[in-house]
């Protein structure tokens, strides 16, 4: 019997496996919002409680082993020992969202209500320093707030927007291994963000997990310079590959081909119908940094490198490729350029499609359950051949999408793969 692991690894190999493997919830772009994880758990009978927010700047739900079983899941993940806004997942508390459902979120998620009636967070918990996200009084996740001071060019140091990466520490590898010797237990193939290897990920410019950030912080600001101050940006760059080597090294160290997948970076390439850069910009700019990383991964380690970027990213896809990506995530088939067939066709022999499964913007939050279905097997029947697939939706489960169809949209995978319906 095919077990989730090798099931995994032989779409990754591009081996067509024995059925299409399902992720929800192992990576921070392959979630499921908290209030569909509270749905689905009261379906199956299986709520015992408010459900855990593990990534709060999203508010994406933990999919405890109990629905990872039902759901059919091959993949366990591992995070990082601190979330986005700086606070370790620990020391649970009830917590009441917006629209009034109660969750769990950690201790250090510390919030205050503005005069509009939207929600602050807190860096690191602490309500004295300046509040780093916002949830409006009607949504249902965090922007980040941007916190720049005035820029001094006389006075533009990189070292200020290195500040959040440093050296693993004793406590960061204790973590590691005990998050990744969990991964492992489950029998799942393991996928791990052990962060540091995200160039430019404007998710992350902003630092909403450091209470005062230094350096370009504004986004707007962010691209600018990767054009007017390209040479800051690469000495940034620079000396984050090296740090983030080191680290690498130290990790391998400690847990050896303990995992599967590392999810290298989440940096937004493309657009709805074009992209942010040019592909020589991300070949000058970018490309040589991805190299480094991918490379020492592939010469070291067993690990395949997980490339996510949104949007219509086809016109990048061959120097992903070069720079050693083996995955390619959310496969957003429905901005220009990223039609499933021909996807498949020209790059499904050279890189795996993780994502693709249905859209989210449109159809699995807001078609009918028969819409669902038929999408998610078309695209099963498109990028399943041959393997080189694991079936997710185009980025993260949105919140409260309806049951019905998240029920069909599983039921569809595991119709083509020849199992029996969940209820």
């Amino acid at each position: 019997m095919t077990t989730c692991r090798e099931r995994v690894l032989s779409a990754l190999g591009r081996q067509e496996p024995d059925r299409i493997p399902i992720d929800f919830g192992a990576t921070p772009v392959t979630g499921i919002h908290v209030s569909c994880v509270d749905a689905l758990r009261r379906h199956f009978g299986i709520w015992s409680g408010p459900v855990k927010v593990h990534e709060p700047y999203q508010m994406l739900g933990l999919v405890e082993p109990d629905l990872q079983k039902i759901l059919g899941l091959d993949v366990a993940g591992v995070t990082p020992r601190k979330t986005m806004f700086g606070f370790a997942n620990r020391d649970w508390k009830e917590w009441r969202m917006p629209d009034g459902l109660e969750v769990q979120v950690p201790a250090g998620f510390v919030t205050s209500t503005d005069n509009q009636g939207a929600i602050l967070i807190y860096p690191e918990g602490d309500s004295t320093a300046p509040p780093s996200g916002r949830m409006p009084s009607d949504g249902y996740f965090f922007d980040a707030i941007v916190r720049q001071d005035p820029i001094d060019e006389s006075a533009l140091d990189s070292e200020d927007n290195l500040e959040e990466f440093g050296a693993v520490t004793t406590e960061d590898i204790q973590y590691i291994r005990g998050a990744v010797e969990d991964a492992r237990s489950t029998g799942r193939a393991v996928i791990a963000n052990f962060g540091g290897t995200a160039f430019g990920d404007i998710a992350l410019v902003p630092a909403p997990f450091l209470k005062h950030p230094k350096g370009i912080r504004d986004v707007a600001e962010w691209y600018m310079s990767t054009t007017s101050r390209r040479d800051y940006i690469h000495r940034i760059f620079s000396r984050q590959a090296e740090i983030a080597l080191e680290n690498l090294a130290m990790i391998h160290a400690a847990i050896g081909n303990s995992i599967d997948a590392v999810f290298v970076c989440g940096t937004d390439f493309g657009t709805q119908t074009s992209s942010f850069c040019s592909v020589n910009t991300f070949r000058n700019l970018y490309f040589p940094y991805y190299k480094r990383i991918n490379d020492w991964i592939h010469a070291n380690t067993s690990w395949r490198c997980f490339k996510h970027s949104c949007g219509s990213v086809e016109k990048f896809i061959p120097s992903f490729l070069e720079a050693g990506f083996d995955i390619l995530n959310p496969v957003q088939c429905s901005a220009t350029g990223m039609a499933a067939d021909e996807l498949k066709a020209k790059y499904g022999d050279r890189i795996t499609f993780w994502g693709g499964g249905v859209d989210t913007q449109q159809v699995l939050p807001f078609g009918a359950p028969e819409e669902v279905r038929a999408q998610v097997l078309e695209r099963c029947r498109t990028f399943g051949p041959g393997g080189g697939f694991v079936f997710n939706s185009i980025h993260n489960v949105q919140a409260r999408t309806p049951v019905a169809n998240l029920l069909a949209m599983v039921n569809a995978v595991r119709e083509y793969n020849g199992q029996a319906n969940l209820v």
